[in-house]
């Protein structure tokens, strides 16, 4: 059942819900959009209405087909239009009406084939609308639909309104390209919202919990980090207006776009230094969050993936440019501080074993102590498991908020079973719902609850977990590093003890007996394990010592690479698989359980904690279905304590408790008082401008409107004795159906003229009969130099029309160089005693060096002299020039356009001679996609062969022409020489 609706929501429904008008509402985040949109949708859903949903995300598409299935719309409901469907398909299924949702790149041709029937759409529905800007397809799509279509209504909605900040006037800009005029603004602080939400609260219980002495170290060393890379990213680029940088921005993941966009216009003139320091700001702002969402092993595996990625390539050479904050104390900080909340490594030369000793003497010693001092059971914890090298120390810390939780949750189950001996049933279930920041931190909130030891005391409930993963980890830095020696020549088989202590420890040698074999096996069976060792572990699990040690009482912290190495090669490789082994143990006896419900069966409310990432509006959907009456909130979010007000408000009678679990003066409290700020400010900037923004009038794009103008501009005044000619026909554009990827085809639509999507073989534009055009941005451009594909796309644009384009585009603010860094770095000193000039060998390695983008571009326009190279600065420069191109020129034909370069083309060669065209089809130069082409230029075969070679390269292009012209004259030169001789 669906939710019902709030107060507010009936007020936005009642003000947006008219088909004769068209609104663009900004709502704030959490406060249930895609519940005002599916009951839009279901106001209109009707065969008789055609509804389109336009700019929602497939997972988007999913859930509001799902909700709109609960609150009824089930037959046919919410229909999704794919790249699979075809054509026939997608034109049927729009007759049929109903409530559509189709993706920008299919709607746009759709509308521009008719496909669509345009003029009878009810209205379009547009999401995410702070993404339309004027080269967006939304734009197109509202353009398109508008000339066709002006009483239908188009209704745009947004929940990010920092997104509607940037620029001048952002709001009026989204407002001209929707062509709309009226906004609906509600923020939080809206007197409706703020009515309704406070009328019933929710039991908020805020924990603060103070971070560890090391994560707090390491978090004030990464805020020291992330303010001098800050520094000095300002410090390099002085001219620059960066002072809006700072470090709180830098919380959120569109600082890294905000940067980006300040450096853009010259990226191309900052070092690589520049370019190192914005990398590393993410890098940082990734630390941060890991700090406090990974548990020890997993942010510490993480520093030494940034460590190695920083100091080595991909190729595995030194890198060049390192990261300048990995150079400070404070990195020091963090990479010793992460480490030591994992394992320290405390070996002293006094702890050394001197010699292998008797582990059965020993044991049996030990086990006696143990027996006469009455501690015996106590101390096994205390014992070092066997698969940990000698001399490291595991500390394992754990994060404070998992102590935190499992106390909250033992408040829970007390406070569930006092209601239940009261009597006390409420609406709702016991159900207790755990939500967390990202899926890998529920992974392992997850993990610690079913692994968590109840009785054990604060800061070690989690240390079956962490030592499982220790292990991981020791099996993950053992095989790196074995990786690593096998590169530099020296295999892990080198470092490996000599077999016989490792037998005489482990399985026992032929000088023990069967008895004390099986003594040993017992023993290790029932003590789980255990080893007590005096000076060290047993040389069974010892790694083979280097010669030279640390000088006494020297705490060891450097990289354990090779001791990790040495004691793996030690173990027979039994680490990582018992991992397997345990997990297939355990299933092994379920499958024995006497109780098949106590493994299979229902839990019950009270007993089952769900643990979920935050997510979008779907949240609001879990939330009604499962009815919690505890939820706690592990990390903090602001949208979700908003769907929880309207949780609860929305289900009367419902008591609900809220744990608000924060670290307290750490990043997570910062950036959730920022983002509160933030979206505050946002809104007060959006109700500003609306009481002083300017709305355009917009003018009537309907065909028929402007014939006049039409008319006008059709008159050629080129053709000889003055004479007129009129021509009625829209001047248009062929364009590929690839390039609707790009924004160009929105700009010829916008710039008047009428773009036809067809499928071209050759050539992106069409824009006369003679004139074809390549598009290529500069990536494009060297990429298809170098796979070979522009100088067949340039052939084949020669054979089939006169006036060949090639035409580059490249940003208008950005400076580009087709240059290399090792072109731009040759030397033109004049040669001298300071400067030799190069030996005969050096130069020969240099001519044999690549040719570079200008040599290749001279040769294209070589083999193909009626190319044209156009420079374009942007997609606005290139619809005036595709305007100017066809000034006076006649339209092209889209037929003949899509049958130029097709393979297949029954109607075009009928009644020609076969035997003569596969005679043809036989000579180099002709292809299967030019045959046609030369059969229409040239009668027959022979009046091919008596053509002159400039004649034959006119014909099929330079070097085909060529090739051509000398298989079919090689007798002939041949006889030539001979008479020569």
């Amino acid at each position: 059942m669906a939710a019902p609706l709030l107060a507010f929501h009936k007020e936005i429904l009642e003000e947006i819900h008219d088909p004769s008008t068209s609104d663009l509402l900004i709502l704030a985040r959490g406060l249930g959009l895609r519940r005002i949109i599916c009951t839009l949708m279901k106001i209109y859903d009707s065969p008789q209405n055609l509804v389109l949903l336009v700019n929602a995300t497939p997972e988007e598409e999913v859930a509001i087909g799902e909700e709109l299935g609960i609150m009824g719309c089930r037959k046919p409901g919410l229909r999704i239009v794919g790249y699979e469907m075809g054509k026939r398909d997608r034109q049927d299924l729009y007759k049929k009406g109903g409530l559509i949702s189709a993706t920008s790149r299919i709607l746009v041709v759709d509308m521009l084939q008719s496909d669509i029937p345009t003029e009878l759409i009810t209205g379009i529905i547009v999401v995410h609308a702070e993404r339309v800007t004027a080269l967006a397809l939304e734009a197109f799509i509202v353009r398109l639909y508008r000339e066709k279509n002006v009483t239908g209504f188009l209704k745009a909605f947004c929940d990010q309104p920092e997104f509607i900040t940037s620029g001048m006037s952002p709001l009026k800009n989204i407002m001209k390209e929707l062509q709309l005029r009226t906004v609906h603004i509600y923020p939080r602080f809206h007197q409706s919202i703020k009515d309704t939400l406070e009328n019933r609260k929710a039991d908020v219980v805020e924990l603060y919990q103070y971070m560890s002495e090391n994560v707090s170290a390491i978090h004030h060393a990464i805020m020291q980090c992330m303010t001098i890379t800050l520094s000095e990213l300002k410090r390099s680029n002085t001219s620059l207006d960066l002072d809006d940088l700072t470090v709180e921005s830098a919380y959120f993941k569109s600082f890294d776009a905000v940067v980006r966009r300040q450096l853009d216009p010259v990226w191309h003139k900052v070092g690589p230094k520049t370019k190192q320091l914005v990398n590393d700001l993410a890098t940082l702002r990734r630390l941060l969050t890991y700090l406090l969402a990974y548990d020890a092993l997993g942010f510490h595996a993480y520093l030494e993936t940034l460590v190695a990625s920083n100091t080595t390539t991909a190729a595995g050479t030194a890198r060049q440019n390192q990261s300048p904050w990995m150079l400070t104390d404070s990195a020091n900080t963090i990479f010793r501080t992460a480490k030591r909340r994992c394992y320290t490594l405390s070996r002293t030369n006094a702890d050394r074993p001197s010699g292998v000793i008797d582990l059965v003497d020993d044991e049996d010693a030990w086990d006696a102590l143990d027996d006469i001092e009455g501690r015996g059971v106590q101390s096994t914890a205390k014992f070092q498991k066997p698969w940990i090298p000698d001399g490291m120390d595991p500390v394992l810390e754990e994060l404070p908020k998992w102590d935190l939780l499992a106390d909250v949750l033992h408040e829970i189950e007390e406070e569930i079973m006092r209601q239940e001996s009261l009597s006390l049933q409420g609406h709702g279930s016991n159900t207790v719902l755990v939500m967390t920041s990202s899926p890998q931190s529920s992974a392992l909130v997850s993990e610690f609850l079913s692994k968590m030891n109840v009785d054990a005391p604060k800061g070690e409930r989690g240390r079956k977990m962490m030592e499982s993963k220790l292990r991981r980890y020791l099996y993950w830095k053992g095989r790196l590093a074995s990786q690593k020696n096998g590169k530099n020549g020296t295999t892990g088989q080198t470092e490996k003890p000599k077999p016989a202590p490792q037998a005489s420890s482990s399985t026992g040698s032929s000088g023990v007996s069967e008895a004390l074999q099986k003594k040993d096996r017992e023993r290790a069976a029932r003590s789980a394990n255990r080893r007590r060792t005096r000076g060290g572990v047993p040389s069974s699990t010892a790694p083979s010592k280097p010669k030279e040690g640390p000088k006494p009482d020297e705490v060891i912290v450097l990289d354990d690479d090779e001791e990790i190495v040495k004691f793996l090669a030690s173990q027979s490789n039994d680490i990582a698989p018992e991992v397997d082994i345990e997990l297939l143990e355990g299933i092994l006896a379920s499958q024995f359980h006497a109780d098949f419900d106590m493994q299979y069966g229902i839990l019950a409310p009270q007993q089952t904690v769900i643990v979920r990432a935050y997510s979008d509006d779907t949240d609001d959907q879990v939330l009604a279905e499962i009815q919690p009456k505890f939820i706690v909130m592990f990390e903090p979010s602001l949208e979700f304590v908003r769907r929880i007000e309207v949780y609860r408000n929305s289900s009367p009678g419902l008591g609900v408790r809220v744990y608000f679990m924060v670290y307290q003066l750490s990043c997570e409290e910062h950036k959730y008082l920022a983002g509160l700020r933030r979206e505050k400010e946002s809104f007060e900037r959006l109700i500003k401008e609306r009481g002083s923004m300017l709305l355009p009038i917009y003018e009537d794009k309907r065909l028929g409107s402007k014939t006049g103008e039409q008319i006008i501009k059709s008159i050629s005044s080129r053709l000889a004795g003055g004479r007129k000619e009129l021509s009625t026909q829209a001047s248009q554009v062929i364009v590929d159906m690839r390039e609707f990827r790009s924004t160009l085809p929105s700009l010829l639509h916008a710039s008047d003229l009428l773009v036809i999507p067809a499928t071209l073989t050759v050539g992106d534009y069409v824009l006369t009969p003679d004139i074809c055009v390549e598009r290529k941005s500069i990536p494009d451009l060297i990429s298809s130099f170098n796979s070979g594909r522009l100088y067949t796309q340039c052939e084949f644009m020669s054979v089939h029309y006169k006036q060949p384009v090639l035409l580059i585009e490249f940003e208008e603010n950005k400076s580009f160089s087709l240059e290399t860094v090792s072109e731009t770095s040759k030397t033109y000193a004049k040669h001298s005693a300071k400067y030799p000039p190069k030996k005969a060998g050096a130069s020969a390695e240099s001519d044999r060096a690549p040719p570079s983008i200008q040599s290749k571009l001279v040769l294209l326009t070589l083999h193909f002299p009626r190319v044209r190279i156009i420079w374009s600065s942007s997609p606005y420069a290139t619809a005036d020039i595709f305007n100017d191109l066809k000034a006076n020129n006649p339209e092209p034909d889209p037929s003949r356009a899509i049958s130029i370069g097709a393979e297949e083309d029954p109607e075009v060669g009928a009644g020609v001679n076969a035997a003569a065209e596969e005679l043809l089809r036989c000579i180099p130069g002709v292809t299967a996609k030019n045959v046609k082409f030369v059969m229409g230029k040239v009668g027959s075969v022979r009046e091919l062969c008596e053509l002159e070679r400039e004649e034959v390269q006119g014909i099929l292009g330079v070097e085909p022409g060529n090739i051509c012209w000398n298989f079919m004259h090689r007798g002939e030169r041949r006889r030539r020489t001979g008479e020569g001789s």
